[in-house]
């Protein structure tokens, strides 16, 4: 397969597992194991064949067109560092699936966990491997999301729901400081292309905006890797399952915020700014983070605090500015994912087989789990910086980075002094998860007796602990090859001279390795007696809880500003919440426009008469609408009908037939479905339901006459400013006149701009109309009418009069008997509208028409079989399946884009051709026929569910009548209808 092939299929693989993932039943438990590893082992044997390409600092690359003018293509980038993490989270994963087999219960939804585990999986493959920074972005807040439903798996559990959301807001608000950032970088290199950003350094380091962009991509950065003062959310995040939290700590989602520093080291290091921010932060969340991991009673919450402990060095490492720092920083990196993947399974192991992690019931395991123990004693050793273990190494290199001799006297001072305090301390929590889980006096307080795991359960940890062991001893061949890799792909041509070897002669960091060593096994002894005392929590630092500030900072925001906001805008009324939005529009508009509107001649070249007098009745119907809204809703829509019609005879005025043809039809459609909606409607609001702000009727209106003439004013003067300038000097509609045949085979320009030019803006505005769709039917659904409007009207009360007349009365007959003629006409009318529907269709690339005014005009076809003969009838004879029709539009128009990729062209990209079939002759063939039969199928499904949900209001109201006169233990609310529609029980016209 090519390297393009490939890395397709690593990036789009586990998102379309996923899907199918979703898909399977409950009890596939094995079946989902397999294909959550299979994934993962084809993902760790695709990044192992780009092994070759990627030596000595090279890159392969797959760039898909997206928005070439934007710069906005698809880059999918693979070099030594995108490499080594491809192994880690393909790695890491396929072993955390193995284990999940056994860990997970057979009652837990399995599908959703290997649904949510695998789109994860893509998304930090797709973080890792993006050569567009805005692409970036994007799978770096699909990693937040996916987090987000991976910690919250367990939902039923208070603290996974709001260990969920805090991280989910924290790294939420990191991602949109990193879009802005992202944003300015390529505002100021002029390219979102991450190989020319990466080779801007100076250009990005020089510059004015070079501190903000540093600052907001921190932001990003730090709350991604929990990072002082964000540090908070992780630990609250152990309240998902053990696997969740092995691959989240280990090699996904926590490492995101280093890799974001260490991708962009080459151009964002090197200044104070960053020393001073990086490493501060940095080496305080060290030694934070590990002086409360001893203190934690929880296995989980321990390792948690270490986690954040070791991010914590691999960032001072990055904030030092130096070459030989950022090789540091790399190794550990692969180093903590490692031992901390295995200690986590070895947490998971222990609470699987014993039913608790609190350190306060556990001691004595060893002699009940001696495989385990050894296996969990080595990872603790690796990550405590012993000797022959991997995360010796790295460590001895984070030392020597701090013990270099530097004219700054904080590096000089604090960062060495802060390595040695930290690693005590990593020292002490080491030893405080061996000793206190695995020696001391058997276990007494423990709800089942500890074993040891199914063999099976254990291999994951067996390899990853084999891994620290050979890495420890030979380094030099077991990751020196690899490490060359991803730190060239880093640090190219600047790329230092480094050494793996284990022993370098007594020098002042093996002393200090030393020392720490020591003193963690001397901290620990004297602190033995307090933390036998079971105290919750790490002294001096109880009161500076993160989750309380965060939480407090959540209250004040949602309870007393919002609290406040609301009770001084809040109206069920719509009036007020109309002022107050067309308000805001206006006065940003204002500001945001007013340097743009310089003086222009205003050249008039005469006027029509006829013209003017229509614009003249067009403007009395809208006044009259608006003036009628509040108490004469029937004449309010008739007149706003009549504004629509002006604007549709304006169309035909200046030779726009597509666009009249398109106003016309929706005029219809919408006036149609405004006046269902108006039977169900009360007839005002009560007096006592005040506006929100207590101004006398008059003076009311007086307001809104002002804002409405300045909210029509700038719209106004906007249109005119905008039709008085040019973007070039013949004015842009003469490209599209020129082209619309050429390049899109079409001689209707419009229609050929919605699906050819402008595609993606008509992509999507169809996906904007399904969404508005769906969230009609769910407000609908939930919808119950005012008690005024639940009886039926005087035409069906007569009507139901008369049918209890006659007992010989056939099912089948028409339900509107008192509109017998017109419901017949409107029922013959429907093959009639099916063919005109198709011929507008068909006609669009050359001729007024095209898929969006066909889809309406089907529409129309649908609303007259509802009124002519009731929601019962039509759906006893009509499967009406709307929300498929929406999906399979939405498919349709992005199988089309899709297909431009192909033939390497941008999205939706069309192409046309003529063809030679027998007897006809040449035919037009355009690609953008399908893409137009997306949105008629769309359109289409799109407006007969508003339709069925105005409709279904008819049925349940019979139904709410009746239950209203029933006793209270008699009620039984109607069941609401489902979005796929196919039959009501219940008769009912839809008017």
């Amino acid at each position: 397969m090519s390297s393009e092939v490939l890395l397709t299929v690593l990036i789009v693989l586990p998102f379309l597992s996923s899907l199918v993932a979703g898909s399977l039943p409950a009890n596939a438990r094995n079946a989902e194991v397999w294909l959550a590893g299979a994934v993962a082992l084809i993902g760790l044997a695709i990044t192992m064949s780009f092994y070759p390409d990627v030596t000595g600092g090279d890159v392969v690359r797959y760039e898909i067109p997206w928005l070439p003018s934007a710069g906005l293509n698809l880059v999918i980038r693979m070099d030594g560092f995108a490499w080594i993490f491809s192994m880690l989270i393909t790695g890491i994963g396929f072993l955390v699936v193995l284990y999940a087999r056994y860990y997970m219960s057979p009652k837990d939804p399995v599908p959703r966990f290997f649904a949510f585990f695998l789109a994860f999986m893509g998304a930090m493959l797709g973080v890792v491997t993006s050569g567009n920074i805005i692409q970036l972005v994007v799978f770096w807040e699909l990693t937040s999301v996916t987090s987000f439903l991976l910690i919250g798996y367990w939902y039923h559990n208070a603290n996974a729901r709001d260990g969920a959301r805090m991280a989910l807001t924290v790294t939420a608000i990191g991602g949109l400081a990193l879009l802005v950032a992202m944003l300015l970088v390529g505002h100021v290199i002029g390219s979102y292309d991450l190989d020319a950003v990466l080779a801007s350094g100076d250009t990005l380091r020089e510059h004015t905006l070079y501190t903000t962009i540093l600052v907001l991509m921190l932001l990003g950065a730090f709350t991604k890797s929990a990072q002082f003062p964000f540090q908070f959310w992780l630990p609250r995040a152990m309240a998902a399952p053990t696997p969740v939290s092995a691959y989240l700590h280990s090699a996904t989602m926590v490492k995101a915020g280093v890799f974001l520093l260490v991708r962009f080291w080459p151009v964002m290091a090197g200044t104070e700014e960053w020393f001073w921010i990086v490493s501060s932060a940095g080496l305080i969340t060290l030694v934070m983070g590990a002086y409360a991991a001893i203190f934690q009673q929880d296995l989980k919450g321990l390792l948690a605090y270490s986690t954040i402990s070791h991010l914590g060095l691999i960032t001072t490492l990055l904030g030092m500015g130096t070459p030989l720092a950022a090789v540091a920083a790399i190794f550990h990196i692969v180093n903590h994912a490692t031992f901390k993947a295995s200690l986590f399974m070895a947490a998971g192991i222990i609470d699987h087989e014993s039913g608790t992690r609190d350190l306060r019931r556990l001691s004595g395991l060893f002699k009940y789990m001696p495989f385990t123990g050894t296996l969990a004693i080595i990872a603790s050793a690796a990550m405590a910086g012993v000797p022959l273990l991997n995360g010796f190494i790295s460590k001895e290199m984070f030392f020597t980075e701090t013990a270099i001799r530097n004219p700054n006297m904080f590096a000089n001072l604090a960062l060495p002094i802060g390595a040695i305090i930290a690693g005590i301390f990593s020292v002490a929590y080491a030893l405080r998860f061996v000793c206190g889980v695995f020696f001391g006096p058997p276990p007494t307080d423990l709800e089942k007796v500890p074993h040891e795991p199914p063999s099976l359960m254990r291999i994951p940890i067996e390899v990853l602990v084999l891994i620290c062991l050979i890495v420890g001893i030979i380094p030099g061949i077991a990751i020196g090859p690899y490490l060359a890799t991803a730190v060239v792909a880093v640090l190219g041509q600047d790329t230092p001279h480094y050494s793996l070897s284990i022993w370098h002669g007594f020098n002042l960091p093996l002393l200090m390795s030393i020392g720490a060593l020591v003193g963690g096994v001397i901290l620990y002894i004297m602190l033995r007696p307090y933390l036998a005392l079971g105290v919750e929590g790490p002294p001096l630092m109880r009161r500076l809880v993160g989750q309380r500030i965060f939480e407090r900072i959540l209250v004040t925001i949602s309870w007393k500003w919002a609290k406040s906001l609301e009770r001084w805008a809040g109206t069920r009324r719509l009036q007020p919440q109309l002022f107050l939005l067309v308000l805001i529009c206006v006065v940003t508009a204002w500001f945001a426009l007013r340097p743009g509107f310089g003086p222009v001649k205003l050249q008039l070249s005469g006027w029509d008469p006829g013209f003017v007098i229509l614009w003249l009745v067009g403007i009395f119907c809208a006044i009259a609408a608006a003036h009628q809204a509040k108490y004469h809703r029937l004449a309010s829509l008739v007149l706003m009908s009549g504004a629509g019609l002006v604007t549709c005879m304006t169309f035909v005025w200046f030779s726009a037939p597509d666009l009249a043809v398109t106003q016309l039809l929706v005029e219809i459609v919408t006036t149609v479905l405004i006046l269902l909606g108006l039977r169900w409607l009360p007839k005002r609001f009560q007096k006592g339901d005040a506006d929100h702000i207590a101004l006398p009727t008059k003076l009311r209106r007086y307001r809104d006459i002002v804002l409405g003439v300045f909210a029509g004013g700038g719209v106004a003067a906007l249109s005119y400013a905008i039709m008085t300038r040019t973007a070039v000097p013949d004015g842009i509609s003469r490209f599209f006149l020129e082209r619309a045949y050429t390049e899109g085979g079409g001689t209707n320009v419009i229609n050929v701009m919605l699906v050819d030019f402008r595609g993606f803006d008509t992509f999507g505005e169809i996906a904007v109309l399904g969404i508005v769709a769906i969230t009609v039917f769910a407000l609908l659904r939930r919808f119950r009418p005012a008690a005024e409007s639940v009886e039926k009207p005087e035409q069906q009360r007569i009507q139901n009069a008369y049918d209890n007349l006659r007992p010989n009365r056939q099912s089948g007959d028409t339900v509107n008997e008192y509109l017998m003629i017109p419901s017949v006409i409107m029922q013959w009318m429907f093959p009639v509208i099916i063919v005109l529907s198709a011929y507008i269709f068909l006609r669009g690339h050359d001729l007024p028409g095209g898929g969006f005014a066909a889809g309406i005009t089907m529409s129309i076809g649908f609303i007259l079989q509802y009124m002519a003969g009731g929601t019962r009838w039509v759906e006893d004879r009509l499967r009406i399946l709307p929300v498929k029709w929406i999906g399979t539009g939405l498919l349709i128009a992005l199988a089309t884009g899709l297909g431009a990729w192909a033939f390497g062209y941008p999205f939706l990209t069309m192409a046309f051709q003529y063809a030679e079939l027998p007897i006809i002759g040449k035919v037009p063939m355009a690609a953008a026929l399908f893409f137009d039969l997306g949105v008629f199928v769309l359109v289409v499904g799109a407006t007969v569910l508003i339709l069925i949900a105005l409709a279904h209001q008819s049925v349940r109201s019979p139904k709410a009548a009746r239950s209203s006169v029933l006793p209270t233990h008699a009620v039984e609310p109607p069941p609401p209808p489902t979005l796929e529609t196919s039959t009501v029980e219940a008769p009912g016209g839809a008017s």
